[in-house]
């Protein structure tokens, strides 16, 4: 007969009071905080917690203050999006850093399917978090609307126009978008076209809608290929389409760095050099900039201090009930490199 096991028993308050010699009520004073101990009672409370073991019962203080300790971060793109993008990373890092310094928990939620928004849409409602940050809300987005319906402390990164008014925080990817390609058609290029992607979203719309801006008249919307993520895949699938339109173009703006890396990779394929036959600018100034050869002229955008300002902007709501609903726009700069 195989020996049965029991689950370890948790060390509770109690079995700290003992260790240490003191009352129950002053465990907790400690625990809590508060003054009015002695520092030989703390001191005496501390070695005991250390010695049983205990840890604190989150789930019975959080039940007894209505509030969770925890933000969520709503992600709505593909799970593989979600890994290989360096911006979303950096996004996350400048929210759980806020969020650590304030001692919240961050959750990550990543909405694949339709099934995942209902899943996600339950577990909001039911009290587990203080509020959500989200990013990449599509049109027709059903987690934003629930999160306005539930009155959940939330901060939207970007800005989109057909979502419930949430506050915000973003940047100008249309003004952005205009400038790089401006600086793109400085060089000389003269049949220019663009890879755009997330279309479904602000960001790749006003990106698109910056890249005709700078155009105006010489725009020929035969040279824009459509793509639905921004990943390097779609980059290859981009930059090969356009080549097949006309095989003169001699340069393009790729919606996001991960577009852009994927579209050298296809005018290697093809033989075009870069920057001598086309020059290629992205968007983002993530990872992939530096990665790709040469590297790569681009947008830099603040990916960590966007999180960062979301993640204060939403514990302003959950902690003072202030809400910024104009929302928060932060700057970009243009960095020039050797693929343009």
């Amino acid at each position: 007969m195989p020996e049965s096991t029991s689950r370890h028993k948790r060390a509770t308050i109690f079995d700290v009071a003992a260790e240490a010699g003191v009352s129950r009520g002053t465990v907790s004073r400690v625990l809590n905080g508060e003054p009015y101990v002695s520092a030989s009672a703390r001191e005496a409370i501390e070695a005991a917690i250390a010695k049983v073991g205990y840890v604190r019962n989150t789930a019975a203080r959080n039940l007894a203050t209505q509030s969770s300790g925890a933000i969520a971060l709503i992600v709505h793109e593909p799970h593989s999006v979600f890994v290989d993008d360096p911006n979303i990373g950096a996004i996350l890092l400048g929210i759980n850093a806020a969020l650590s310094e304030a001692d919240y928990q961050l959750v990550s939620l990543v909405i694949d399917t339709e099934r995942d928004s209902q899943r996600v849409t339950g577990y909001l409602g039911g009290g587990f978090v203080d509020g959500a940050i989200i990013v990449s809300a599509r049109a027709g987005d059903p987690i934003s609307q629930a999160i306005a319906d539930l009155r959940l402390p939330a901060v939207m990164i970007g800005r989109p126009d057909n979502q419930p008014q949430l506050p915000w925080v973003g940047i100008d990817n249309r003004g952005a978008a205009r400038e790089i390609t401006d600086r793109l058609s400085a060089t000389g290029r003269r049949r220019i076209g663009m890879i755009a992607a997330g279309l479904d979203r602000d960001s790749g719309r006003d990106r698109l809608s910056g890249f005709q801006d700078a155009l105006g008249a010489r725009f020929d919307d035969s040279m824009v290929s459509r793509q639905n993520l921004y990943t390097f895949a779609a980059g290859v699938a981009g930059m090969t389409e356009l080549l097949a339109i006309d095989s003169s173009i001699d340069g393009v703006f790729a919606a996001s760095d991960a577009v852009a890396a994927g579209a050298l990779e296809a005018l290697r394929i093809a033989g075009r050099t870069v920057p001598g036959d086309v020059g290629v600018v992205g968007f983002d100034d993530s990872a992939w900039a530096r990665r790709t050869r040469p590297a790569l002229s681009t947008v830099r955008q603040p990916a960590a201090e966007l999180g960062a300002r979301a993640a204060q902007l939403v514990l302003d709501q959950v902690q003072a009930g202030e809400s910024h609903s104009d929302g928060v726009l932060l700057q970009t700069e243009v960095v020039w490199r050797h693929s343009a």
